[in-house]
């Protein structure tokens, strides 16, 4: 027998390779379709990282999921923690982190990330307390924290830590952060206005999750000059998201910044 074309052979396996990729979009495309249907369990699904919003836009164009059984699990507290502020829920946080470090040696003390970092600030909190009573602020930090941790979950981020009224996030990419910022301004608890500023680079990440360096610092500063009800990114913010559906950039400006050396490029995100 004679030896096979190469190029038939090439042919069979575009072919084999259009085949397999038409059946897993058909697959996928049915699968989010049913999970459509009961959309609770499916925003669970999405803030736990066992699925992807990538993938339910695109199904089978993209990985199911990319979050590890770690990441899962941690997830699962955080969400239990916010739910049930309990000793025993943070406890079980405190565990699984420890677990998480363990699993991974690169996450170390002085390891480095580039991440996208942002802090939320509410607007008016300090007048809220003296006009309505410590007690009354308590329950209004508590269920914003409960509004926000699904949502920045649900973007593939991470509530590193409370600040008194404000959050530390991280996100992988800034897209995540963009769009995980213009849902939480949605999501403001009245009377109160929540302001956001963001920074991407490198960042040095501790064994606890915190992080540092001049990216951390400069993403604060920039959420103290941002007003109410405003996301407020920098320039390599702006840069990296590019085009992005239903999301638009103001005006760049040159902004100083106390304790920033340069004066810094920002510009507000907003939804197209």
């Amino acid at each position: 027998m004679p030896p096979p074309d190469p190029a038939t052979l090439e042919d069979a396996r575009s072919v084999g390779a259009d085949a397999v990729h038409w059946l897993r979009r058909s697959v996928g495309e049915q699968i989010a379709a049913l999970l459509a249907r009961d959309p609770d369990r499916l925003a669970k699904a999405v803030e736990l990282g066992l699925l992807r919003r990538e993938w339910l836009e695109h199904p089978g164009e993209e990985p199911f999921t990319t979050a590890s059984p770690v990441d899962v699990a941690e997830r699962l507290f955080e969400r239990t923690v916010e739910q049930r502020p309990s000793t025993l829920a943070a406890l079980g946080l405190s565990t699984i982190q420890i677990l998480a470090a363990g699993a991974d040696d690169t996450a170390g003390e002085g390891a480095s990330d580039i991440l996208t970092v942002a802090f939320t600030d509410l607007g008016g909190f300090t007048r809220f307390t003296a006009q309505h009573g410590d007690d009354a602020a308590s329950h209004l930090l508590v269920e914003h924290q409960r509004v926000v941790g699904p949502i920045v979950r649900s973007w593939n981020g991470r509530v590193v830590k409370s600040l008194g009224d404000g959050l530390l996030l991280t996100f992988a990419r800034p897209q995540d952060g963009v769009l995980a910022g213009l849902e939480l301004v949605d999501t403001q608890p009245s009377p109160l206005h929540l302001r956001i500023g963001m920074h991407h680079g490198e960042v040095h990440v501790r064994r606890d999750h915190d992080v540092v360096g001049h990216v951390v610092n400069t993403a604060a500063r920039i959420t103290e000059a941002a007003h109410g009800g405003e996301v407020l990114a920098t320039a390599t913010i702006r840069d990296h998201v590019g085009d992005l559906p239903g999301v638009s950039f103001g005006r760049l400006r040159r902004r100083k910044l106390k304790g920033i050396g340069e004066p810094v490029r920002v510009c507000p995100a907003q939804r197209a």
